[in-house]
């Protein structure tokens, strides 16, 4: 495929400058948040683990993900509209991914990563406030001590959701991972911290008259400077929120987001290609012409059930370390890897 000119991420896999052509938001989504942070922490061995080679300086061949095209047009939508990205998909079909492959190619950082579980609450992406250490710190000065307690910054802390919401002059990655496990309230909350890209804490706008810049730390560990009390974003962040389709999110989220719909690699046309794409990434250029019998085997088996990419990835990793040359027990051991994550053709569950 011709990668269209308007694309700023390209899914190649190939680091490029492209973020830099981005032209200037609509008006409704132009933030003005300062003052402007410089050049964030640089990509994490997290992404270096999802990527494969697509995330190391050395990988040789083929990068890509094997992006549709109609699922590029969409990453670059929510690109030039500074919408969340809200990615579905089974497990397995490369939604996680996706945030690290953006951050790797257009040169934005480390990933800022905030994993829902059904207790998450708002709050928590945004900051934490260690009241009960600023306390303890208050009682030891007042029994002799070294006095730390005025320095308030010393005991905030963002989260992930805040930091991206810093004033960066590029925008940071931010990977909210499985929103469908949230309780009722959360997609709503932070329906509203994305639409307007700031937040306050009222710890530091209660002291805003007398201290107007405070330095706290950030999720990637650095002090940064936080002004009255408020943190507003410059660039808007490349937000990819994504779902196993557990439960359906109100239409206010889904009308602010920009929706891709990743089908398992499983039941997709397109899932050879991009299974082929995984394996070369993590095993090498050559390895998915080597491992075409695992990867039909693992599209053809138990049709209709639900398997995902990284029991193939296993699989292959497995045969190919332990039983090489032992062509009976290589196809018994792949089998049992690539189950039905359903139990789908496989029996009852015991």
């Amino acid at each position: 495929m011709t990668t269209p000119d308007w694309f700023v991420y390209r899914g190649t896999g190939e680091p490029h400058e492209g973020i830099g052509r981005l032209p200037a938001p609509p008006p409704w989504r132009d933030f003005d948040g300062g003052p402007a942070l410089g050049q964030p922490p640089p990509l994490g061995t997290e992404s270096t683990r999802r990527l494969g080679n697509r995330g190391g300086d050395s990988g040789d061949g083929d990068r890509s993900l094997g992006w549709r095209p109609q699922e590029l047009e969409l990453i670059n939508a929510a690109l030039y509209l500074r919408r969340p990205l809200l990615v579905t998909g089974d497990p397995g079909s490369g939604k996680s991914t996706l945030a690290h492959a953006i951050a790797h190619e257009l040169g934005l950082g480390r990933v800022l990563h905030w994993p829902i579980v059904s207790r998450t609450q708002l709050r928590e992406g945004l900051y934490a406030y260690d009241a009960i250490a600023r306390l303890q710190d208050m009682q030891l000065a007042r029994e002799g001590g070294p006095d730390t307690s005025a320095d308030i910054g010393r005991y905030l802390r963002l989260g992930p959701l805040g930091t991206a919401l810093l004033p960066w002059e590029r925008p940071r990655v931010l990977l909210v991972d499985e929103l469908d496990k949230s309780d009722i309230d959360l997609p709503n909350d932070l329906l509203n911290a994305l639409e307007e890209g700031e937040f306050a804490l009222p710890e530091l706008e209660r002291i805003s008259g007398t201290q107007e810049t405070v330095e706290i730390l950030s999720d990637d560990g650095v002090r940064v400077p936080v002004e009255r009390g408020r943190v507003r974003c410059r660039a808007f962040p490349v937000v990819v929120m994504t779902s196993n389709g557990e439960r359906d999110f109100p239409a206010p989220l889904l009308r602010r987001c920009v929706h891709l719909d990743l089908p398992s690699p499983k039941n997709d046309a397109w899932g050879a290609e991009r299974l082929g794409a995984m394996v070369r990434a993590h095993f090498g250029p050559a390895a998915s012409a080597g491992y075409d019998e695992l990867i039909r085997q693992f599209l053809n088996s138990s049709p209709g059930s639900l398997r995902a990419a990284d029991q193939l990835l296993n699989a292959i990793y497995l045969t190919q370390s332990a039983l090489r040359d032992d062509e009976p027990d290589r196809h018994r051991l792949a089998e049992l890897l690539m189950r039905p994550l359903d139990h789908g053709g496989d029996g009852p569950h015991r």
